[in-house]
């Protein structure tokens, strides 16, 4: 406890009475003429070239889109609302309410108009900034009475009494001059506890909740994460993919690039992802647990199609020695001179070539978080020498709060407390932590917020989870969502659904067994695999749904569903299961734009299907 607290005064010490704002304008002084941010709008589609802003050039934007911010009456404390994809404009439209005194929201792109009018009648944005058509369509609702000022980015897009992206930059910078001295008094006179930016989440189980997140909690997690990742002087380049409304990405794709300096690229689809990579060479990756899945079942299908058994035991033997090298690099553990010598000759001739096809070879941090990452993906990186370090956190903690890092990391495990933060189980399981990082409350909730912050401070996660021995945390499952059958059995499902997504044609999954004598699973067909598999094996189908029907497809899931129950206890076994038609998607509702799963989404969509499956004899 006396290292928590003294690093605790440390971090405070360091960052003490600076702001966003004022990390930022360092950050143009020292690097000025570097890159900040590249994107690809306006571009022909396949393109290579990038739309890029230096920082100096950054900052001058965003001063003058906040010029027009405070010409059309913006005030301080007042909230700007942003719904687009990652883009300049995303980043320049925080930046520039920020410095007039304002509070900025990205709003998940996927919300239905309906949440969207819950969000807008709770946080009452004064000016709202939309990307395009499909945003200025979810907004229709909300902004039914007219009363909100709107910019929409794409000219296009733009409705009746909108500005225009432009108009709203000539506004600012043909009022700059007038309102530079304004500007200057409202950034210099925030305070490190006044918000940053509210944060809504996704709105799952009910009613979105707007999450206070404070100057000093974004600029407190900045320093604590990036001592354990040891990131200070490494190089920034990036990509940044995630929605701006997630939490992981903006400390990642924002805060820690304002405060540290960096290069990244935005990229707008997602889909874009695997292109890019190979265009940018990041030299930082973070990835979901679902993004990292991808890229390992697109590997392994390029090693499947291999016929040289030569080239192919070459392969295999050289990630048996990566495997080897990255558990050798845990804690406690050690790495011999002939290990290092082995994989350093493996990781010339075979590894880093092989990451290089994937534009990942000048990678030196790469992480994980938002759902638990399986094991076996993180074994099969290993394989390649990627360390890739396990984060957790939640946007109530301003991001993470434990994290695995180059001197402390342990497989199957999200890390140990973060410097200045405070850990501890609770009787029944749950994760508690304490920090600067805790959110001072939910935004006009404080119902919400007495459950979720104690009388002595701890967040309560709704996690359950074990710390060993050394310190690391291991997240069973959500609290909410262990499933408790009628034998009395405790069982976490994201361990069953992992194992089932091991195999390659498995794109999601789901446990069920609350209440009932046994666990019984719902399944869906990987998009992009799936054809492959049918090509291979002469597979004639109409569509997704026919081929999801074909008894050689289903024999394939079949052996996958075995091959997890070898893995799992008596209790956890998958007794019966169903291949659904359909693919999980977060524009079908049944995952959150960072491709978590909705359980209470889909157990309700899909209720007749699980009642089936207990019905059958």
């Amino acid at each position: 406890m006396t290292d928590v607290i003294a690093d605790r005064h440390e971090i405070d010490a360091a960052i003490a009475g600076r702001t966003v704002p004022h990390a930022f304008a360092e950050t143009v002084a020292a690097q000025g003429d570097n890159p900040a941010y590249s994107d690809k709008i306006g571009l022909e589609p396949g393109a290579k070239g990038w739309r890029t802003l230096s920082w100096r050039e950054l900052r001058e934007t965003s001063l003058d889109v906040a010029a027009a911010l405070v010409d059309l009456g913006v005030q301080p404390g007042d909230r700007v609302a942003i719904m687009g994809t990652n883009r300049i404009e995303h980043v320049v439209a925080d930046l520039a309410a920020l410095h007039a005194g304002a509070v900025p929201m990205s709003i998940y792109n996927t919300l239905s108009p309906s949440q969207v009018a819950y969000v807008a009648g709770h946080a009452e944005p004064s000016v709202v900034v939309l990307e395009g058509a499909d945003q200025v369509a979810r907004w229709s609702k909300a902004l039914a009475s007219g009363t909100t000022q709107v910019v929409v980015m794409d000219a296009d897009a733009v409705t009746e009494g909108a500005l225009t992206w432009e108009q709203l930059l000539e506004r600012g910078r043909a009022t700059r001059e007038q309102h530079q001295a304004e500007i200057n008094q409202r950034w210099q006179a925030i305070d490190p506890e006044q918000p940053v930016t509210i944060l809504y989440t996704s709105g799952t189980t009910g009613s979105p909740k707007g999450v206070v997140i404070t100057h000093r909690n974004v600029l407190f997690e900045v320093e604590s994460s990036t001592r354990t990742a040891r990131l200070e002087d490494a190089d920034n380049v990036g990509v940044s993919y995630l929605p701006y409304a997630h939490i992981a990405e903006r400390v990642l794709g924002i805060y820690v690039p304002v405060v540290q300096g960096a290069h990244l690229h935005l990229i707008g689809d997602p889909a874009q992802l695997v292109g890019a990579l190979g265009e940018v060479r990041p030299t930082r990756f973070f990835g979901v647990p679902r993004v990292w899945e991808k890229i390992q079942t697109g590997i392994g299908g390029l090693l499947a199609m291999e016929t040289d058994e030569t080239k192919k035991k070459a392969v295999a033997d050289a990630m048996a020695v990566g495997l080897e090298y990255v558990e050798s690099r845990q804690f406690s553990c050690t790495t011999s001179p002939e290990l290092q010598a082995r994989f350093e000759a493996a990781d010339a001739a075979v590894l880093t070539p092989m990451k290089s096809m994937l534009g990942l070879d000048r990678v030196t941090w790469a992480g994980s978080a938002s759902a638990p990452m399986p094991l076996e993906t993180v074994r099969f990186f290993a394989g390649l020498g990627f360390s890739i370090f396990d984060i957790y956190g939640m946007t109530e903690t301003s991001g993470s709060v434990t994290a695995c890092g180059p001197d402390q990391f342990r497989l199957g495990t999200v890390g140990k407390a973060q410097p200045g933060i405070e850990m501890s189980i609770a009787e029944d399981g749950e994760i508690l932590t304490r920090s600067p990082v805790n959110t001072v409350g939910y935004h006009q909730n404080p119902e919400a917020t007495a459950e979720l912050i104690d009388g002595d401070g701890w967040v309560h996660t709704g996690d359950i989870g074990e710390i060993d021995e050394d310190g690391f945390l291991k997240v069973v499952d959500r609290k909410k969502e262990m499933i408790i059958t009628s034998q009395g059995k405790n069982i976490a499902p994201s361990n069953i659904e992992n194992l089932l997504k091991e195999s390659p044609l498995v794109g999601h999954a789901l446990a069920f067994g609350e209440g009932k004598p046994y666990v019984v699973a719902i399944l869906t067909l990987d998009p992009d695999v799936a054809p492959v598999v049918a090509g291979r094996l002469g597979v004639e189908y109409d569509d997704p749904a026919d081929l999801a029907q074909k008894p050689e497809i289903l024999g394939i899931v079949g052996q996958a569903v075995e091959k997890a129950n070898d893995r799992l206890s008596r209790p956890e076994q998958v007794k019966k299961w169903t291949l659904l038609p359909v693919e999980w998607t977060a524009e079908s509702a049944e995952l959150t734009p960072t491709l978590k799963l909705k359980r209470r989404v889909v157990h309700s969509n899909y209720a007749d299907a699980i009642a089936e499956l207990y019905a059958r004899s």
